[in-house]
Parts: structure tokens; C-alpha cells; sequence
């Protein structure tokens, strides 16, 4: 049974769905999303550019520097940012005692498939060159960052940039069409990730004639041979959890590392409730605790 404080992710979603469907209802402020995480303490932040991009430094106090999380956003590509997710963010850095890098890539419909790809591509060629090594960088992300924690690495290969050490995407969107039967055996559980929302926000990202099958778009259609080791993780009770179960099995068949962790009853991307609902704080204390030795620490 989910904490008292993780309901608090499933009250969100809630009404977040209310406000799509009901002018009426109070429409949900962009910013709100980052009230549902507690604040980290120290921790830095320092806004900077990376690679043309509005950026943020989260640096905790005893971490070392040449250890490095490149962070993306959530938000479906239409929303989401580095103020909503940067504590979030900070609780992981914080937990596993490196630096992390957090990105304002392009949103849509202003900005459709590729621009969020290329941008996250150009934050990591801009860490690459401030002599970050590859094998010291690590890419994470929850919903569509988690997406393009993959998807970006993919573009970075075609680009001949080095590949990053692991990846860890949360909750993460890999489905373009929606297609995965935890649509319908998680619907009276997930508030909010209908199919027909899905496919929404999946032709708004993709624009007019964008393929759902694009390697760049879905990376269930992509060769994902020769990437570093992944770590998922996801919500018993939401719709994505296929899109979570269909990347652990396209990633292992092209003999990728991966480990795949479902936390029971817990919502689309629950570790926003980091620093306040248990569950939230075992996630990210799981993260933490697989990525420092890919990262060689």
C-alpha cells in the first residue's frame, strides 16, 4: 500500500486530468509540479548555458566534481523544467555524491521532433567539451526525459561523440502509439495517462507527418547495441508500465545491461516525492547506489 505521502503524486495527476477535461477546474500552476519534492539542502544551484541551453548546476556540498548527471526533464515535451525538477534532481546528486546537470531543452508545438534530441545532444557535447569524461557522465530522466536519456545517445552516435557510461531513465515514455496493455489493466489506477492523452501529446511532439516509429522518437525502434548499462524504473499502477517493460526487453535482445525495478502501487514518476514519501527516497537511494560504480566511484 502506497504512503500517505505518495499520495500526494496521485492527487496531482488527479488533477491535472481534471484540468484537461474541465475548463472549470482550476487550471494547475507549471511551477507547482517541483511543490511535491522537498528541498534537498545542501545543495547548489548555479544557472548557466550549456550548449546554447538554459541550464543549472546542482552541486552538493561534499560531491565530487568530475562525476556528472546529465538530467532531463519530464513534462510530456510540452512542459516541464530545470525549476520544476531541480530538486528532484538535487536529492539524486546528493545521493550519490557527483554533480548534476540539468537542461531546458525546446518545448513543443513551438519546437517538434527533433529539436528536443539535438538540444540534449548539444548540452552533452558542451559537458564533453569542459573535459568531462564519458565514462564519468551518466544521462537520467523521468517520463520524456527519461525517453531522451536513450534517444539522445542514439543521436550522439550518429554524431561520433563517445558514448555516455549508463543511462537511467524513470517512468520513462517510450511508446509513441500507446500501445502497451498497461493502458487498460492499470486504467482505474493511473489518473491521468489515458492512451488517447498519450497519443496526444505524442503527435503534438512529433508535428505534422512525424513517424511514431522514428528510431529518434521511439527507441523501440531503434538499435540500442553498444549503449552502457540501464537502470529503469517505474510505477506498479501506471499506464507507462509497458513502455518501461517493452525498453528492459528491446534493450536486453540487442545485449544491452539492464535492470528493471517496479515499485508496487506507486504512480508516474512518484520520485517527485523525494525528501517526503519513503517510497520516493528508496528510489532515488537506488539509483544512487547503481550508478556510482558505473561512474567509478
Amino acid at each position: 500500500m502506497a504512503s500517505k505521502q505518495s499520495e500526494a503524486v496521485r492527487r496531482h495527476w488527479a488533477a491535472a486530468r481534471l484540468a484537461m477535461i474541465s475548463p472549470d477546474a482550476e487550471q494547475p500552476d507549471n511551477e507547482s509540479w517541483g511543490d511535491l519534492t522537498a528541498e534537498p539542502r545542501g545543495v547548489d544551484y548555479i544557472e548557466v548555458e550549456a550548449g546554447g541551453l538554459p541550464a543549472m548546476w546542482l552541486v552538493p556540498k561534499h560531491g565530487v566534481q568530475d562525476r556528472v548527471l546529465l538530467c532531463l526533464h519530464g513534462g510530456g515535451f510540452v512542459g516541464g523544467s530545470i525549476y520544476t525538477h531541480r530538486k528532484m534532481f538535487g536529492h539524486l546528486a546528493k545521493a550519490a555524491g557527483v554533480r548534476a546537470l540539468i537542461v531546458d531543452y525546446r518545448l513543443a508545438p513551438a519546437h517538434t521532433h527533433p529539436a528536443q534530441v539535438d538540444d540534449v545532444t548539444d548540452a552533452y557535447r558542451w559537458l564533453l567539451d569542459q573535459g568531462i569524461d564519458p565514462a564519468h557522465i551518466a544521462f537520467t530522466g523521468d517520463s520524456a526525459g527519461g525517453w531522451l536519456s536513450i534517444t539522445a545517445q542514439l543521436r550522439a552516435r550518429e554524431r561520433g561523440l563517445p558514448l555516455p557510461a549508463a543511462a537511467m531513465p524513470f517512468s520513462p515514455w517510450t511508446d509513441m502509439e500507446a500501445a502497451g496493455a498497461s493502458y487498460q489493466t492499470n486504467q482505474d489506477k493511473d489518473p491521468f495517462f489515458y492512451a488517447e492523452t498519450v497519443r496526444m501529446l505524442a503527435a503534438t511532439f512529433l508535428g505534422e507527418g512525424g513517424d511514431p516509429r522514428d528510431p529518434l522518437a521511439s527507441p523501440l525502434h531503434a538499435d540500442l547495441a553498444g549503449l552502457g548499462p540501464v537502470y529503469i524504473q517505474v510505477g506498479g499502477d501506471e499506464s507507462l508500465l509497458d513502455d518501461a517493460r517493452m525498453l528492459d526487453e528491446h534493450a536486453r535482445k540487442a545485449g544491452v545491461d539492464v535492470r528493471l525495478d517496479v515499485f508496487p502501487g506507486m504512480q508516474h514518476t512518484f520520485q517527485m516525492a523525494a525528501g517526503r514519501a519513503p517510497e520516493a527516497d528508496d528510489a532515488i537511494g537506488r539509483m544512487a547506489g547503481w550508478v556510482g560504480p558505473r561512474l567509478g566511484l
